[in-house]
């Protein structure tokens, strides 16, 4: 029994790392994908996590399928395709730890899985099945996506979603916003960031967002505010849990880093989304703001996912 499972993009990031002595920018090979990095943000926390997604069977596959077993995630259901290359995408940062993206994905072997892929057992067998929408791009695997869904939450599992909303990864953002919202009827926690609540809602104001989606049947809303923290939403109330003030120096995985703390804290408490109660809420969202801070003191996602005792540290330090 796994405590969660995820499906979708597993990639390099080529984060920006200063300069060569000819003046030449510098890339170091980071593993990355949003889902995957949820999964090993609980996995430091040690629940027990299992992947399904596609990566080519190349330098950088073979890097990354070594560094999610090195996690502790279990990569049974990991493809290694040989027609297909690996996702790359390169993270230029500013000053303050923001990033901009550029991908090299036409197509990634990320986009590539089919249904028939599918390790169908791991999704019968999951507490939790978390998914975004770079798996939702193109097909075959926004079918394999949706097929997932389906089987996951047929057989019990709480379905997890994170937009993660990349404007370069879609034709034009009409077909964004379409393909994103094809996923709301089946889910039942969603994390979004307050740059994405117009996409999915039609309403720029977080908590008119998420009182939306609350309606639309899903049980359990949070709305990432950046420095603000975090707005959470369920049954109807809301509130905003502050985060940490800690200066950041990478902001790469830390939304991930967030959800893996507060889906973590869900797991511990034993509750379903539909069971949470506002209070509970806040608590899985300060343990979420509590590892994306650890997560952004360091280069890097996977890599700079916190343990438990540094969270824990965190927070009785604040």
């Amino acid at each position: 029994m796994y405590h969660i499972a995820a499906l979708g993009e597993l990639l390099i990031d080529f984060t920006e790392s200063g300069v060569s002595q000819s003046g030449m920018r510098l890339f170091e090979q980071n593993p990355g994908g949003a889902v995957a990095n949820v999964l090993a943000a609980m996995a430091r926390l040690g629940e027990q996590t299992a992947f399904i997604g596609k990566v080519g069977d190349d330098m950088h596959g073979r890097f990354l399928k070594e560094t999610l077993g090195n996690a502790g995630i279990d990569t049974t259901g990991l493809v290694m395709a040989n027609d297909f290359f690996t996702t790359l995408a390169f993270v230029a940062l500013s000053p303050n730890g923001e990033r901009t993206f550029s991908f090299a994905r036409k197509p990634g072997a990320d986009t590539q899985l089919r249904v028939e892929e599918i390790n169908e057992s791991i999704l019968k067998s999951t507490g939790i099945l978390h998914v975004g929408s770079l798996s939702l791009t193109d097909e075959p695997a926004r079918s394999a996506t949706h097929a997932a869904v389906n089987t996951a939450k047929a057989h019990g599992a709480v379905i997890s979603y994170d937009p993660n909303y990349r404007a370069s990864l879609w034709k034009d953002e009409v077909m964004a916003k379409k393909r994103m919202r094809e996923l709301l009827p089946y889910i039942d926690i969603m994390k979004l960031s307050d740059e994405e609540t117009e996409l999915l809602t039609d309403e720029a104001d977080p908590e008119l967002a998420a009182k939306r989606l609350n309606d639309r049947g899903i049980s359990c809303v949070v709305v990432t505010l950046g420095k603000r923290g975090a707005l959470v939403s369920v049954g109807g109330g809301s509130m905003i849990v502050p985060g940490y003030r800690n200066p950041a120096v990478d902001t790469t995985g830390a939304g991930d880093a967030f959800w893996g703390g507060f889906l973590h804290r869900m797991v511990t408490l034993n509750k379903r989304p539909e069971q949470l109660t506002i209070k509970q809420a806040a608590d899985c969202a300060d343990w979420g703001n509590a590892v994306a801070t650890c997560c952004v003191q360091k280069r890097g996602a996977i890599p700079a996912m916190p343990t438990l005792d540094e969270v824990k540290s965190l927070m009785l330090d604040r």
